[in-house]
């Protein structure tokens, strides 16, 4: 059954991915629609990229050990150390006090580590990284056995390759402008809208559609209040933006030993260009990336991850209040966001540093800190004759249609685990048997 997904970040481009894999789908029956003109221009392509198997709620727990596994699992069969940067990393807190549970460090501007504070045995101890010139304590709260990290970008773009070398079509840039139904009511068509500068007027192409993901990110309730305008239901999604900088340190990779010969010396840096899918080298050979949370004078807190080849991506500026653009290379910079992350870079990483990217981006955010992962069930105001109109209210599940989509700062961590369980549902399975994680508390 055709099968059309809207949103090509990496939510999106996963449940394309583990759709397209699966003996049961054509993937050529599977559409990709991105209405941004950049692909994974949000958290997509400007997030950490950190990864973590067991800082999460309980309701997340299932899914967040599915999906880190199956991180692992798509770095050994496709060499992801070095297409998309995959490594283990330690977790580590510079003079921070670790006691909240969960997520309530999102909202509450403290940092994410707070998360870790839940989890148990976790090794304390001084492992410091080669490029941290900032002192302090250090504690280590994870290891590469439960953290790890990857290059977000270069991970989406292996995903989407991936799926149009299936057969899988992208639509880009496009927006979805309405559905229809059949006569009893059943998904049958969606119509697609290019946004293509060259387009003029826009051209419009009707889809076959028995099954709909909606999986926008941020931009998921405007994308449900344009298809389902008769519902009465409100997606509980907001947008948090999050400014960063992506560098390069003299000291990261650090220098080999003394003793060590050419051969063993590491790889030079490679180009600048985030756009380049970049070679890392293999597994044994890979300097310890480390994820390092602590607090800064301003008040925010500061989270600082090493990526290998060469990279330190430096956040924690977050904002709920700073608007969410139209689509997001729209985006505006905050001089000031940026000036406080540059000081914090050069207090905590020293002088040298070359600045690639400065960035903002928009996650998705629920009250709950939960994601929705699941059937979208719809309130919709009923006619005396039983159709849809002004009469009495009542909640129903939009037979073929799924919401995926609320991750907030975890949305690379859940992205594989998110995909492979919506591909699941997309195709009828059901229970944390069939579709490998339990995500009953992740619903409406």
């Amino acid at each position: 059954m055709a099968t059309v997904i809207l949103g090509a970040g990496i939510i999106g481009t996963s449940t394309a991915y583990y759709l397209s894999e699966s003996n049961n789908t054509d993937p050529a029956s599977i559409h990709l629609v991105e209405s941004s003109p950049e692909l994974f221009a949000s958290a997509s392509g400007y997030a950490a990229g950190f990864l973590a198997r067991d800082w999460f709620k309980p309701a997340l727990a299932s899914l967040g050990a599915l999906s880190f596994d199956l991180h692992k699992e798509l770095a050994e069969k496709n060499d992801g150390w070095q297409k998309w940067a995959y490594s283990k990393s330690t977790g580590t807190s510079l003079e921070e006090s670790v006691g909240k549970k969960g997520e309530d460090w999102l909202l509450d501007g403290v940092s994410r580590s707070v998360a870790a504070a839940s989890t148990e045995d976790k090794e304390k101890g001084d492992s410091r990284p080669t490029w941290l010139k900032g002192r302090g304590r250090l504690d280590v709260i994870s290891t590469g056995d439960s953290t790890a990290q990857v290059d977000p970008l270069r991970l989406c773009q292996f995903l989407l390759q991936a799926c149009l070398s299936r057969g899988v079509h992208l639509r880009h840039p496009a927006q979805a402008v309405s559905i229809s139904r059949t006569a009893s009511g059943s998904l049958e068509s969606i119509r697609i809208a290019s946004l293509s500068e060259s387009a003029s007027p826009p051209h419009e192409l009707t889809l076959p559609c028995k099954r709909l993901v909606l999986a926008a990110g941020a931009w998921t309730p405007h994308v449900h209040r344009t298809l389902f305008p008769l519902s009465q239901t409100e997606i509980p999604i907001t947008s948090l933006a999050g400014h960063s900088l992506l560098l390069r340190s003299p000291h990261w990779p650090p220098p080999p030993p003394a003793s060590s010969s050419s051969s063993t010396s590491p790889p030079s840096l490679p180009p600048s260009s985030l756009s380049n899918i970049l070679t890392s080298p293999s597994p044994p050979d890979l300097p310890p990336c480390h994820a390092l949370f602590t607090t800064d004078p301003t008040g925010y807190a500061p989270e600082l991850f090493s990526r290998s080849p060469g990279h330190i991506y430096i956040a924690g500026l977050n904002s709920s209040s700073y608007p969410l653009p139209r689509v997001p290379t729209e985006r505006v910079l905050d001089p000031a966001s940026i000036a406080t992350l540059h000081k914090t870079a050069e207090r905590l990483l020293g002088e040298g540093l070359v600045v690639e990217r400065e960035g903002v981006c928009w996650r998705p955010v629920t009250t709950t800190g939960l994601p929705i992962v699941g059937p979208l069930i719809s309130s919709i105001a009923k006619e005396k004759g039983g159709g849809r109109g002004e009469g009495e209210v009542e909640k129903e599940e939009e037979e073929g249609v799924f919401v995926a989509a609320g991750h907030g700062p975890w949305g690379i961590s859940l992205s594989l685990g998110t995909g492979f369980v919506v591909a699941g549902m997309v195709e009828g399975k059901s229970g944390e048997k069939e579709l490998g994680a339990d995500i009953t508390g992740l619903g409406f």
